[in-house]
């Protein structure tokens, strides 16, 4: 019976690869003394209820699931990578206190501070269209603007290194290549799916959203940035999710063309080690989406734990 196809998708996190399966998110990384230390995590059913199924609505999951489950990873990841693999688990509570410190300075960099600077052009510029435009180029310069900076941290460089490998081990899995580094290698590190094209297209639906909702006053502009964040979240997963099963289409390739180019600010070619890491992440999370044993460890990789405290429901 043939395997199942499930749009597996992740992020990089610490010296290693998150991935999200079907009923599992599986972590592996890289520890200091060169093995590799894996583990899996069932998700929660609110991540796979029927508002997972609703469009729109499994936009604005997404979203939540993405930032607890990345809080989640990149702790685990950090402790993983210095040797600490005993450290605490985060709590339900602590998840949702980064995720919502994590929201807030989005929303107060992304979305209100590009809004007071767009509120200046006001004394010169006369039409509302033309400000509310303004504000969403200001927003997108921003926001490009801090992948590049940041991009520029040399251990930034190594997790964009991973981001690729996750990339380049989706699309051999995509396109039913064995998951070697050979096979891995003939890919690009760039990928539709991918968060970044994500986060591009929430900033470019919101120029859409927000240029025709006029120059009300200053108290209803910062609330509406707030408020139709998660339907404008909802229409950017439709597009992307829209663009990742028809990206052969000459039409879809063209309108994708700009997030990919800008994935080049947040991807690097990753080593063989990275690339290896993300196929154990990978594979762990298939294995367990199948409900079976662990895979055999790859080169450098001593244990893989779908079992014990880890495979816990996430909160």
């Amino acid at each position: 019976m043939a395997e199942k196809r499930f749009p597996y998708g992740g992020q990089a996190v610490i010296e290693g690869v998150m991935i999200r399966g079907e009923k599992f998110a599986s972590v592996a990384v890289r520890r200091p003394d060169g093995t590799v230390s894996t583990v899996a995590w069932t998700l929660g059913a609110i991540y796979n209820g029927s508002l997972r199924k609703l469009p729109l609505a499994r936009g604005v999951i997404v979203l939540i699931e993405t930032l607890g489950l990345g809080v989640r990873a990149l702790t685990h990841s950090a402790n993983v990578s210095l040797g600490e693999e005993e450290g605490e688990e985060l709590s339900g509570f602590s998840i949702a206190w980064m995720v919502a410190v994590s929201l807030f300075f989005g929303i107060a960099i992304f979305f209100v501070a590009p809004l007071f600077a767009a509120s200046a052009l006001e004394r010169v510029i006369e039409s509302h269209i033309l400000v509310n435009i303004s504000e969403g180029v200001l927003r997108l310069v921003i926001f490009v603007g801090y992948i590049k900076l940041i991009g520029m941290m040399p251990d930034v460089k190594r997790v964009f290194a991973y981001h690729g490998a996750e990339h380049m081990t989706i699309h051999a899995y995509e396109a039913s290549d064995p998951l070697n580094i050979e096979e891995i290698r003939k890919y690009p590190t760039a990928h539709p799916r991918c968060g970044t094209a994500f986060l591009l297209v929430v900033a470019v639906v919101a120029i859409v959203f927000f240029t025709f909702f006029g120059r009300p006053s200053l108290f209803w502009l910062i609330t509406s940035r707030i408020v139709l964040i998660p339907i404008i979240a909802g229409f950017a997963y439709e597009v992307i999710r829209f663009s990742g099963f028809h990206r052969t289409n000459p039409i879809v390739r063209f309108l994708l063309y700009p997030s990919l180019a800008l994935q080049a600010l947040t991807t690097r070619q990753p080593d063989d080690d990275q690339i290896e890491v993300a196929i154990c992440a990978l594979n762990a999370a298939r294995e367990a989406d199948l409900g079976h044993e662990p895979p055999s460890p790859a080169k450098g990789q001593d244990e893989v734990d779908l079992g014990g405290p880890a495979a816990e429901p996430a909160s």
